[in-house]
């Protein structure tokens, strides 16, 4: 099989990886379609995300569905799914036994394996793979009318109802977005679900705040314009979904008092300017979100009534042509969600453009 493999910042590859069967409790999945991920990005163009550095060659992605290929051993019973049953993957392997997951708290159960990270040595590999093999437990059948390439979002929305349950009560509240990227437009379609009465979003391009607006913002700003009418007033809430520091400058400065700032996007690494003393003289609440638990059931669950998410996919390329996905993705004049194809065969030989 072949797979889209990671060696180094700037160093991606379409190459073949050995294939052995799933082992005893799980289950082997011919993935059809994966989504990019800002993280995904990173590995590729930086080599590493925050602290987290890439000393091996890693398969990459983590936002992958197709259909059941083989059943390990031992996985059986009425919620096995059957041979060829359309599923999607939860990505994560919390360990179980610690505080974090004892108290309900997985997504942040620090000794979680996450498909396509380098958080631990070997490295987690991907699912940007033409066929992976994942512990049962941590594949979904899809609801019936689901289509993959709408179950694709399941990860990705997950991040964002995670995000707003992170903010607390959000109906009726005027809430500000910082980043229109794809997690960025996902969680307005999630603040919308939840009734905020009015969701503002920035960015610094016009084709982001463009998908923004169609996934349900009721207005968007230029961040770079500060005297955009779309500022005006203050915020009950602030999401900040882009990872740049002036997006989180913005969210402490414009957020109400008493307010909440939701801190998503992952910043930099090392130390940033934080206006530490607006957020203690106006006793705001800064919450920090990553990851989900639960929320990806849900998510697959409002994919298929229908939640509004569609246009934030914008491109699908084929597996051999991953290296110009990745480059698409990089380019957020252009581009939100960049899906790769993965069903169909890869041309021997092949380079990654």
């Amino acid at each position: 099989m072949h797979a889209c493999v990671v060696h180094g910042a700037g160093d991606l590859r379409v190459e073949e990886r050995p294939y052995d069967g799933p082992a005893p409790g799980e289950i082997a999945v011919a993935v059809a379609l994966g989504g990019i991920c800002g993280s995904d990005l990173h590995y590729y163009h930086r080599g590493r995300v925050g602290d987290f550095a890439v000393s091996e060659p890693m398969v990459l992605g983590h936002e992958v569905v197709g259909h059941v290929a083989e059943l390990g051993p031992g996985v059986e019973g009425p919620d096995a799914p059957a041979v060829g049953a359309a599923v999607a993957i939860h990505p994560a392997t919390p360990c179980g036994v610690c505080p974090e997951c004892a108290r309900g708290t997985r997504n942040i159960c620090a000794h979680t394996r996450y498909l396509g990270s380098a958080a631990h040595t070997p490295h987690v590999q991907g699912g940007f793979a033409q066929v992976i093999a994942v512990p049962a437990d941590q594949v979904r059948a899809l609801p019936p009318g689901l289509d993959l390439r709408r179950a694709v979002l399941a990860e990705p929305l997950s991040v964002a109802l995670h995000a707003v349950r992170r903010a607390g009560e959000v109906s009726g509240k005027r809430v500000l977005v910082t980043g229109a990227g794809p997690i960025g437009c996902l969680v307005v379609a999630a603040l919308r679900h939840a009734d905020a009465a009015e969701v503002v979003v920035s960015d610094l391009h016009e084709e982001p705040l463009r998908i923004a607006g169609e996934m349900g913002a009721t207005a968007t700003a230029r961040a770079d314009r500060p005297d955009d009418p779309a500022w005006a007033g203050v915020f009950d809430i602030a999401v900040e979904a882009s990872g740049a520091p002036a997006g989180l400058r913005s969210c402490v400065e414009r957020v109400r008092r008493g307010g909440t700032v939701v801190m998503l996007g992952l910043l930099p690494p090392g130390e940033i300017g934080l206006l530490g003393n607006v957020a203690v003289t106006r006793e705001l609440e800064l919450r920090g979100s990553f990851r989900f638990d639960t929320e990806f059931d849900e998510a697959l669950s409002l994919l298929a009534q229908g939640l509004p998410v569609d246009p934030v996919v914008t491109h699908t390329f084929p597996l051999e042509r991953s290296a110009a996905a990745f480059d698409t993705a990089q380019d957020r004049t252009v581009a939100s969600k960049v899906l790769l194809d993965l069903s169909g065969e890869v041309r021997a030989g092949v380079t990654p453009r």
